[in-house]
């Protein structure tokens, strides 16, 4: 199995499908910073679907076994659901979105019916108003609601909501947030704030650490710890009265850096192997230059082989390093 110099495996690659986004999330991308006047891909420098599906094939090669589908906002991306249709086509095992969830309602069906396994929805407060102010958007609340709807009556099993707290924004907002998706059968994430891109004015002050959270929650809805795997992102509690489970991405106070497999592929073609990065592998290049997909996956190996990314244990001596846009990685 192809291993990075830490003896990290890839078995997830990250799929950002377009840089754009139709919200202006404070932590993400900033209105200040991403107005009219912001340069985004040009669609001719954008991967297409079948550049996608050459690059997946590459990386299952190499030991991906499963994709997820970012963007920017990915449903934004024309028929996305073919390039899910395209994928699965390949005997993927897992393909997965996340998205803000403004264009769910319309798009479920679709994806679900072109084989897409699994929905993460970014939800980070339940008050209409908070959420125009946090997602620079007047777009109703009751829009993303619909679509969770939506994607449980299709079928979608599991559906996940990621919520980014931060310190005197939505702290108030955990408890509500616990109450509603225990109550509709869904799984809740709680994710710190962090320094991704440079964007974001982020600081360690503003963060809302995941034991606090895990805290607050224990002294309402006890918890009750499970085993996880190593290669996890979030770390997982049910709830003692066996009403659904919660999980805590704690990258900035607990760096889970060791057990870290997931590469990512931005819209245009770089291949990263950090969330954190700041230098990518141009594949688009190399695609469109007619390379071989052996030569593809020989270049893919080579990179993964090289890396030694701990941006999170090391934040503290690595966060003046250039990185890349959160809109353009994916997450």
């Amino acid at each position: 199995m192809l291993q990075d110099r830490i003896g990290r495996p890839i078995t997830a690659l990250r799929v950002s499908v377009l840089d754009r986004c139709n919200l202006r999330c404070t932590y993400c991308m900033p209105a200040d910073i991403f107005d009219k006047n912001y340069t985004y891909l040009k669609h001719a420098d954008i991967l297409t679907f079948d550049e996608i599906k050459s690059v997946v094939k590459c990386a299952m090669n190499l030991g991906v076994r499963k994709i997820r589908l970012t963007g920017g906002e990915p449903l934004l991306r024309p028929n996305l659901y073919q390039l899910v249709a395209n994928l699965k086509s390949l005997g993927i095992e897992e393909i997965a979105i996340t998205t803000n969830g403004l264009l769910l309602e319309e798009q479920a069906e679709a994806l679900y019916q072109a084989g897409l396994n699994r929905v993460t929805v970014s939800l980070d407060t339940l008050d209409d108003t908070l959420f125009k102010k946090i997602s620079g958007t007047a777009m109703s609340i009751q829009k993303v609601l619909e679509g969770l709807r939506a994607a449980q009556q299709i079928g979608f099993k599991g559906i996940k909501i990621n919520a980014v707290i931060q310190k005197n924004i939505n702290e108030q907002e955990i408890l509500p947030l616990v109450h509603f998706a225990r109550t509709q059968g869904l799984w809740l994430r709680f994710i710190e704030f962090m320094d991704v891109g440079q964007t974001n004015q982020w600081s360690k002050d503003q963060v809302v650490y995941g034991k606090q959270i895990q805290k607050m929650i224990h002294e309402i809805w006890p918890l009750r710890s499970v085993p996880q795997p190593t290669n996890h992102v979030a770390r997982e509690w049910i709830y003692e009265d066996g009403l659904g489970k919660v999980g805590f991405i704690n990258s900035v106070s607990e760096a889970f850096c060791g057990g870290c497999d997931r590469g990512r592929l931005t819209a245009d073609g770089f291949f990263y192997t950090c969330l954190f990065s700041a230098n990518g592998l141009d594949l688009k290049s190399s695609l469109r230059n007619f390379c071989d997909l052996n030569v593809l996956t020989d270049l893919m190996a080579t990179q993964w082989s090289q890396r030694d990314d701990r941006y999170s244990e090391l934040r503290a001596e690595m966060n003046h390093q250039p990185r890349i846009e959160m809109s353009r990685i994916g997450g």
